[in-house]
Formats: C-alpha cells, sequence, structure tokens
C-alpha cells in the first residue's frame, strides 16, 4: 500500500508559476446567456402582437446565443487569436507590443506596427491567467514585486 504525497510533494512552491495548458480560452462568462432568456422571453411577447410582422423577432434570441458562443479570444504557443462575429485574426508573439485597457472600451491588442486589434471576452481581471498562459510575455499587474 502506498502513501498519499505530502503536501510538499503534491504542490510546488507559491512563488514558483503554475504550468498551464495551451491553448487557453477566454470566453463571455456562462451569465451572459441569462440575456439569451430574457430577448426572447422579449422577442415572444413582440411576436405575439403580430406574428406575420414581428415573428422575424423570434431567430435574436438564437442569434444572440451563437455570438455569445463564438467570440473569445484564444492563447497559444504561438501568439493570440482574437475570434470576432465575423473574422479571426492571429497575433504572433513578435508582433505583440502590448496591451491598451482604454476606459470603457474594450481591451485592445497593441501591435509593433501601431494599429491594435480588439481582444474579445478579456478583462483586466483577466491578466494574472492571461500571463501565465503566454509565459510572462504579458506581464501581470497584480504580481508582487520581489523584496531587495
Amino acid at each position: 500500500m502506498s502513501t498519499p504525497p505530502s503536501d510538499s510533494e503534491a504542490s510546488p512552491p507559491a512563488d514558483e508559476p503554475q504550468p498551464i495548458d495551451l491553448p487557453q480560452e477566454f470566453r463571455v462568462q456562462k451569465v451572459a446567456y441569462i440575456t439569451v432568456l430574457m430577448v426572447l422571453l422579449v422577442c415572444v411577447i413582440v411576436a405575439g402582437i403580430s406574428l406575420p410582422l414581428l415573428g422575424w423577432t423570434l431567430v435574436l434570441p438564437f442569434v444572440l446565443a451563437w455570438w455569445i458562443w463564438r467570440i473569445r479570444t484564444v492563447v497559444t504557443v504561438d501568439g493570440l487569436q482574437a475570434v470576432g462575429t465575423f473574422s479571426t485574426r492571429d497575433i504572433p508573439w513578435a508582433e505583440l507590443d502590448g496591451l491598451q485597457f482604454k476606459r470603457w472600451g474594450s481591451v485592445r491588442a497593441v501591435l509593433i506596427n501601431g494599429t491594435s486589434v480588439r481582444l474579445p471576452a478579456i478583462a483586466f481581471q483577466d491578466l494574472p491567467r492571461l500571463s501565465a498562459a503566454s509565459a510572462g510575455r504579458i506581464p501581470d499587474p497584480y504580481a508582487t514585486l520581489p523584496e531587495d
């Protein structure tokens, strides 16, 4: 009969970065699907007024659910992949200059040529996970500085 590993053997020290499996997907939170139910309720009421004229509104909740499912940012070994509504953009690590957080706006990846690409489903609180997935290429502002 084998003995279970002790706490020191089971987990690496706290100061070592935890290994992260790639690719890492950043998606819209699942609570957003509640919006689909609300839109469905409104569309049923609206379509009930005049089905021949407003029946097309019953498609809107399904479009909204597809959009919530579709948009995401994927971190791979090669770089970032921004999956938008109708397009996908691959950003190699060599082209990434940094991230931009505009007030009340979405997170943008700033490229070395000065252009920016919107990163769907990324928020400021995702930075620790994003930093770990990028192997430190994107710094973690929450990380504490080492004491001298």
